[in-house]
């Protein structure tokens, strides 16, 4: 990409308001340059503007953490490995989840799971559910 593009174009392409952008610039995690008094942002901004977006689309970011994770800071990478580990814990539930449905699928029990035999064997319940 060379040159620069208008706000519009970008907010066209990537499918957000421009309030959303004028948002974005006013927490400082854009900075578009000014011609005639219009925004427009090089290829550094786009491709920030993308990941932003990517970021806040997942849902596994809000704003105040993108923000963080954007600051030139010392600490920007325990706040990385942090969100690292809170996606992978995300993804282990998830995966846990596909499976029990994927074994609902063909288990005798049908959807009441809860009396299956393998999906009890999976779950940890309180031990004093079984003590007399």
């Amino acid at each position: 990409m060379t040159g620069h593009v208008t706000i519009r174009e970008v907010a066209d392409h990537f499918k957000v308001p421009l309030s959303t952008l004028h948002y974005w610039e006013r927490r400082g995690l854009i900075t578009p340059e000014r011609r005639s008094r219009q925004r427009v942002y090089d290829a550094d901004q786009v491709y920030r503007i993308a990941l932003i977006d990517i970021w806040r689309r997942t849902g596994r970011l809000s704003i105040e953490e993108i923000a963080e994770l954007l600051a030139a800071d010392d600490h920007w990478r325990s706040r990385v490995d942090r969100q690292v580990a809170a996606v992978d814990a995300q993804l282990a539930d998830l995966e846990r989840a596909r499976a029990y449905l994927v074994h609902l699928r063909t288990c005798a029990h049908g959807p009441a799971l809860e009396r299956c035999p393998e999906f009890r064997a999976g779950i940890s319940v309180p031990a004093s559910l079984f003590s007399t």
